[in-house]
């Protein structure tokens, strides 16, 4: 079997118009996706050049195939199974920007460069101090981008239709706002003088932007299989799901540039991304969050496999659409069609999403995507949301007898063990609290203001229906005190 390259799969030469540092499954499977969409059905006309922005690793394999590979969308859409398969032809080039750095500094000087994108991970858009102008390259993302900014200013005489539009994906709120300052102290620090400060305000737009895709990369388990179907071998072969979703908040209106939605691609330019950001974290996190502690306890270990209990999917819905949508501000179409396919998703056959790796960090995760919908909804039903409220006392019995064991929670389920991993303080209050009886073990749980803040316990009647729910939980256990919950 022929192994993919150009000669298998030749592509017209194009521009070089975005620079991606990061050259992961993420990425491949849903920015560059998009560009290749955007360069088969629109005039967008342009390749996209890889970074690996770090000294580990190497880029053999992109080379070895002349950066083509393929990506297999897998799940369900409207009830139906799918599998789409598309051979991207987008990747132009890849580059070491540290082994190589003349070849990675030279695009700095290209002038039909526009898009700089980015995921170097939660910790990639922090500002370092220490970092330096004179390597090459900085060590820090924010140094790399700034240095290499600095560098295109000044080959090009500070033009101002020679800004680059900055599209960072990293998964931490604001990600444009937050390089953007990282960027601008550095310039500061490293005295690169005014004129690149106005032509860095002027001329550069620096987006925040939220995404949403479950990326599987390279399978494994079926990979040979896959190679058969296409008729060639692909080392490079990323799979995803076929939900996607793309916010991006500018400042100003970038969209005839980056014509994405044009085909039909699930992108949205807004100047105001918190909406989007709170729908996915109240619906789709906080769908994983209110169901996963119980369904655990009820003998589950993947997402797939507890949606398929009629009474955990039912329990979800109910959650979703009686607690949780009626608290949002989007409209409400748009609210229930983005719960539909959260549904979806969590059916999909082709991944195998493990319960207890949702359940990390649990309780600040809890109090980030449930406890808003909580009181929200408190305050405009005047009463309680039954099954957010059930999900934290299922939360406590997840966690509940546990004993501290090399920083880690060591619990048993049905006689066997498994553990759990949290910030120290929950942990070490899980474990003092092993005897501590159900009702003093809720109110001083919910009574932690450095778990909850002052809030939660305020919440008329909150503590006293969490008590008693994990009070039922361990007389009739999880799935029996769901069930009364379910059935009112």
């Amino acid at each position: 079997m022929n192994r993919l390259n150009a000669a298998l799969s030749p592509a017209p030469v194009r521009p070089v118009k975005v620079l991606q540092f990061g050259e992961g499954n993420f990425l491949r499977a849903f920015v560059d996706y998009f560009i290749d969409i955007a360069n088969e059905k629109t005039g967008f006309d342009g390749s996209v050049v890889l970074v690996k922005p770090i000294a580990f690793g190497n880029l053999d394999r992109f080379h070895e195939q002349d950066c083509r590979y393929t990506v297999v969308l897998r799940g369900l859409e409207k009830g139906q199974r799918v599998e789409k398969t598309r051979l991207i032809t987008s990747v132009s080039d890849a580059v070491d920007a540290v082994g190589e750095y003349e070849k990675y500094a030279s695009f700095a000087k290209e002038p039909t460069l526009r898009f700089i994108v980015s995921n170097t991970t939660e910790a990639g858009i922090v500002l370092d101090r220490e970092d330096q102008f004179d390597f090459c390259p900085p060590r820090s993302y924010p140094g790399k981008l700034t240095k290499f900014l600095f560098e295109r200013a000044e080959h090009f005489d500070y033009a101002e239709d020679k800004g680059l539009i900055i599209l960072p994906v990293e998964l931490i709120d604001d990600n444009g706002i937050m390089l953007k300052k990282c960027v601008l102290e550095l310039a500061k620090l490293w005295n690169l003088g005014d004129r690149f400060l106005a032509w860095l305000e002027s001329a550069c737009v620096f987006t925040s932007t939220l995404v949403d895709r479950i990326v599987t990369g390279y399978p494994r388990e079926d990979a040979e299989q896959l190679w058969q179907s296409l008729g060639y071998e692909d080392q490079l072969l990323d799979t995803a799901e076929p939900f996607g979703l793309w916010v991006i908040e500018s400042p100003k209106d970038i969209s005839a540039e980056l014509p994405l939605p044009a085909c039909g691609l699930p992108v949205i330019f807004t100047d105001n991304q918190k909406p989007y950001k709170q729908r996915k974290v109240r619906i789709l996190n906080g769908a994983h969050t209110s169901f996963v502690p119980a369904a655990f306890q009820m003998g589950y270990d993947i997402v797939l496999d507890a949606m398929n209990d009629p009474l955990v999917a039912g329990f979800m819905h109910e959650t979703l659409h009686q607690e949780v949508i009626p608290t949002l501000t989007l409209p409400k179409e748009d609210l229930l069609s983005f719960a539909d396919a959260v549904t979806q998703r969590f059916r999909n056959p082709f991944i195998k999403h493990a319960l207890l790796s949702i359940c990390l960090n649990s309780v600040s995760k809890w109090r980030a995507r449930c406890m808003p919908s909580l009181t929200v909804y408190q305050e405009k039903e005047g009463k309680l949301p039954e099954r957010l409220t059930f999900s934290l006392a299922a939360l406590i019995s997840l966690y509940r007898g546990g004993v501290l064991k090399d920083g880690k929670l060591e619990c048993l389920r049905d006689g066997q063990p498994y553990t759990l991993q949290d910030d120290a303080a929950v942990l070490s209050f899980f474990d003092e609290n092993r005897e501590t009886p159900a009702a003093e073990l809720a109110a001083a749980f919910i009574g932690r203001e450095d778990f909850f803040g002052p809030d939660l316990k305020a919440v008329p009647g909150f503590v006293e229906a969490v008590s008693r729910y994990l009070e039922q939980i361990e007389k009739l256990g999880v799935r029996a005190v769901m069930e009364k919950v379910q059935n009112g």
